[in-house]
């Protein structure tokens, strides 16, 4: 018997429609299988990254070993290891490493001192000393002045600001609130949030900061200064280390470095004089590892009065995205 008119073609239909739901259940299967592929692939050039990045390490660790046990007295780059960068392949990744002297550049713990039960109080040298910095960066002096106590007061313990500083009472009275760290800081990227810092000083400043681990005045060592780096001196004493005898001091600077302070010849004032270091105690390593698509970036602080030298303190991502 033959079906009536009205239903004829109605199993071509239900296959039709069939048909296309399976072909619809297809493409997201075969999606969700390319995007697993993806992550599965991703995650596995991301794991060799960090296993390249750690062997960099390992080899950056010995290389800094060997320049600092070349003289007890000194440390003398004689070999043009820091600052460099240096291209490496590690398996399938193309690794970019530097090392640079941590210590040459202005420690923002430096701004407290700490007494023996961990209290943190304002240091006159060091709030003193970074208004000079900006100086040489062409940041007015009043900006300068405020921006250092509003940092000096985000890292005391206590809650008194400093003249142009801020405490906890004018950060809470912000649209988005919060507080003060009260601590060390561990990231010189915490500087974006004190009262004053902006955008544009911030980016100025930022290649001249560091967040070494200790309070303690900048150790900066003119043996491994570079001759771009001369504004360092002068933020120790701009009367007696204007930015011209600065670099003329480095320009001056012996084949095996300056051996004391007596063939240095500076008669900075006296809380800069023990700034001036002969021998370096920090550096920093910096890696681009690159597998296939995925890029990862390390820094690493290496800390040489430990033997072996070890990392302190370790943070991944490019420096300019903090």
């Amino acid at each position: 018997m033959k079906p009536p008119l009205h239903e004829r073609g109605a199993a071509l239909l239900s296959v039709l429609l069939l048909v296309a739901v399976m072909a619809v259940m297809a493409a997201v299967m075969l999606d969700r299988l390319n995007l697993a592929t993806h992550l599965a692939s991703n995650g596995q050039a991301m794991t060799q990254a960090r296993l390249a990045a750690a062997s960099v390490e390992g080899v950056a660790l010995a290389r800094i070993k060997t320049l600092v046990d070349a003289d007890q007295a000194r440390t003398v780059d004689r070999s043009g290891l820091l600052g460099r960068p240096v291209p490496l392949t590690v398996g399938r990744a193309q690794v970019e490493v530097r090392i640079e002297d941590a210590g040459n550049c202005f420690n923002v713990n430096s701004l407290v001192e700490q007494d023996a039960y961990g209290v943190l109080t304002t240091r006159p040298a060091g709030v003193a000393q970074l208004p000079t910095l900006m100086a040489t960066l062409d940041v007015p002096a009043g900006e300068a002045r405020s921006i250092g106590g509003a940092m000096a007061d985000w890292i005391d313990s206590d809650q008194i600001s400093a003249p142009g500083g801020a405490e906890d009472a004018w950060y809470r009275a912000l649209p988005v609130p919060y507080r003060t760290a009260g601590r060390l800081a561990t990231d010189v990227s915490e500087m974006r949030g004190v009262k004053g810092m902006t955008a544009p000083i911030y980016q100025t400043l930022r290649p001249w900061l560091c967040a070494l681990p200790v309070a303690a005045l900048s150790p900066v060592n003119i043996n491994t200064l570079r001759p771009d780096q001369a504004r360092l001196l002068t933020m120790l004493d701009p009367a007696v280390l204007p930015l011209p005898r600065a670099r003329a001091v480095i320009a001056g600077r012996p084949a095996d470095g300056y051996a004391d302070a007596a063939a240095l010849s500076l008669a900075v004032n006296g809380a800069a004089t023990g700034q001036i270091q002969r021998r370096s105690r920090w550096f920093l390593v910096s890696q681009v590892v690159t597998v296939d698509r995925v890029q990862v970036e390390e820094q690493a602080l290496v800390d040489v009065a430990l033997s072996p030298p070890r990392v302190a303190a370790r943070a991944w991502g490019g420096v300019d995205s903090r």
